[in-house]
């Protein structure tokens, strides 16, 4: 089933020189002077804070956080200066999205056992320092990890954190990641699905709302999936385009209607799979004509992730990586990266796993001489 949104934008597409000229022009102006151009290589956002202490044997598997910069490191994709640190997000930025009884329920350890089990997660001070990390928000202050290790960084030193920074430094080298991010899942008043705070949703905002024109986001969400939350809070919003490639017979079991949806049959692999996506990405990229692409790249289509059911392989999701950043980026189009869902017990392979957005964006980079 598809559903495409009404108001596209007859502004002509830019080159790529142009666009992220345009894009540095307008940051300059909030805080550029506070930049730092040390680092050459990719940004990649991460946080120590990323993960949390769950009871034993709990079902999602947050040790892959801490693991995923381990290998980038380790396997040379990437150097420590290439790191940079979210500061924790205000209530401020998140109220862009979620209602004040839910931000103070969450917050303050109201949430009820109920609402606790919708999320998937028993509260603790630990999941909310988490989700506020992985959204994050703008400080005054921005410096390169080269300048300043990460692992030192003071709360009063962090960059622009989680989602919302890697969006801002996207605007501002045309390409970013972060070893979090895509909780598409979370609705303004409720958590859901492993989902606390909507962090595609909050950074999306962010960035219409803090620019002298409001930003055009393309949200390209490819986690096995549907971004059911984050397609209803844009439900009214022309400046923001939904797309979303989920598997139809899987959670959640009641579907919103994202601008585009296209819900696929249990079992795709990989050729059907990128044919689907390559059918639908460049016409959305040449008629809406997004100033910046939230790229959720979730893993969770791979086929042996435990709650998939689609049948991609290692290589199938690198080439879609691949695929959705050289789409954008070719066209002059900043993209911000976000790692979606993945699960498996086997913490090393699924970190793994995760790290191949960044390697083909890392191969992006240096194809374009970023």
């Amino acid at each position: 089933m598809t559903c495409i949104k009404r108001v596209f934008s007859k502004r002509p597409p830019l080159k790529v020189e142009r666009l992220f000229g345009a894009v540095f022009t307008s940051c300059r102006c909030l805080h550029a002077e506070l930049v730092r151009h040390e680092s050459c290589g990719l940004p990649i956002v991460h946080h120590s804070k990323y993960a949390c202490d769950l009871p034993p044997d709990h079902r999602f598997p947050m040790g892959k956080f801490p693991r995923m910069l381990h290998f980038l490191i380790k396997d040379q994709v990437i150097t420590e200066g290439q790191v940079w640190v979210p500061e924790i997000a205000s209530k401020d930025l998140l109220s862009r999205v979620h209602t004040e009884e839910y931000l103070n329920n969450f917050l303050n350890g109201k949430l009820n056992e109920q609402e606790q089990r919708r999320t998937g997660f028993p509260w603790s001070e630990g999941i909310v320092r988490r989700c506020r990390y992985e959204t994050g928000e703008r400080n005054t202050l921005m410096r390169s990890a080269r300048t300043v290790k990460y692992h030192t960084f003071s709360l009063s030193l962090l960059l622009t954190g989680g989602t919302v920074l890697a969006a801002e430094v996207a605007l501002q080298r045309g390409l970013a990641c972060s070893t979090a991010g895509g909780t598409h899942h979370a609705f303004p008043g409720y958590g859901s699905g492993f989902c606390l705070l909507n962090d595609l949703a909050v950074a999306a905002k962010y960035l219409m709302e803090n620019s002298t024109c409001r930003r055009k986001v393309l949200i390209v969400d490819l986690d096995v999936h549907q971004g059911d939350g984050t397609a209803f809070i844009f439900k009214e919003e022309p400046c923001v385009f939904t797309f979303s490639v989920h598997c139809g017979k899987n959670f959640p079991l009641r579907k919103q209607h994202s601008d585009l949806d296209i819900s696929v049959e249990d079992g795709l692999g990989d050729e059907e799979y990128l044919s689907t996506v390559e059918a639908h990405l460049p016409w959305l990229l040449d008629t809406f004509h997004p100033d910046l692409v939230l790229y959720d790249a979730g893993v969770d289509p791979h086929w042996e992730d435990e709650l998939g059911r689609l049948r991609l392989t290692d290589q199938g999701l690198y080439w879609r990586d691949l695929y959705v950043i050289k789409a954008a980026v070719s066209r002059g189009v900043p993209v911000a990266a976000v790692v979606g869902g993945g699960y498996s017990r086997d913490i090393d392979k699924l970190a793994l796993r995760h790290s191949i957005v960044h390697r083909a964006a890392t191969q992006v980079w240096r194809e374009c001489g970023m």
